[in-house]
């Protein structure tokens, strides 16, 4: 189905995504333009995303949506892993019938994006990460009890937000695994060697400061771990580090993210 916000092109597409035991809620701008994919932040929504498209304009296809039980529309599901979130961008890029992409991952997104530009070099154009996938062992025992600890303490006033699309529909519980998951994918054992074999262009926007549920200067230091990533891989590179914090990045310094797709784009050797 078409859009019937008179603000969009006539070619935007609306619509549900069906994959696995679910269906995603999708935006297409449509048009010829390169296909960029924005990938959200774990419990975000593509609402989010909507200062970087108006910056890049309507010269690309803009693809977003919401992961599952997330926003207003996406179903639930028996399956919130994170193989499942990788699997989901090729769900909704067959449905769109796009063949290659940029990727553009905000915090959960930028992990989800790294994975799938390493398992994918033929179909991704290159990734912009944005503050997220640092190697970092940040997971511990207890961090893990802050974590379930921390979502606890959420589960009663997050049913007042479902509505609006700002919590998903996750319980409690499937959320903070889903957090513990995060960490253990985002050690240096797991997430190291997926970043040091990709071979397509990665540009990393870093924001400063803290982020939800982080403590002191934790998060300037897990953002250290990029010096050893740049070093080690050429394709990959800090393209800019922003004074945004982690949740206003996309809001305040969304041209830096956006000025990060035009360099990625602009190396594409198809279109040399």
């Amino acid at each position: 189905m078409t859009t019937n916000n008179p603000s969009s092109t006539s070619s935007t597409w609306t619509g549900m995504v069906p994959v696995d035991d679910t269906a995603l809620a999708v935006t297409d701008t449509g048009g010829p333009g390169i296909p960029v994919v924005f990938l959200n932040g774990q419990f975000a929504t593509q609402g989010y995303w909507r200062h970087v498209i108006a910056d890049l304009g309507a010269g690309w296809r803009h693809i977003t949506y919401d992961e599952r039980a997330r926003g207003r529309k996406s179903g639930r599901s028996a399956d919130y892993s994170f193989e499942a979130a990788v699997r989901d961008v090729d769900a909704v890029l067959a449905a769109r019938g796009v063949d290659r992409a940029v990727l553009v991952g905000w915090s959960y997104g930028a992990v989800v994006g790294a994975h799938w530009a390493h398992r994918n070099p033929h179909r991704a154009i290159g990734a912009v990460l944005v503050d997220g996938a640092f190697p970092y062992d940040w997971l511990d025992e207890a961090m893990e009890q802050r974590i379930r600890k921390l979502f606890r303490r959420m589960r009663w006033f997050l049913p007042l937000l479902r509505p609006t699309g700002l919590a998903p529909r996750m319980n409690a519980d499937e959320q903070a695994e889903s957090n513990i998951e995060l960490g253990r994918l985002s050690s240096e054992r797991e997430l190291g060697p997926v970043l040091d074999a990709i071979t397509v262009p990665v540009r990393y926007v870093v924001a400063s400061g803290t982020s939800f549920g982080s403590k002191g200067d934790e998060q300037e230091r897990i953002r250290t771990s990029l010096d050893a990533v740049t070093a080690r891989n050429p394709n990959i590179r800090v393209g800019a580090k922003v004074t945004s914090n982690h949740g206003a990045i996309l809001k305040k310094d969304f041209a830096a993210v956006a000025t990060a797709v035009r360099e990625v784009a602009a190396l594409d050797p198809t279109k040399r």
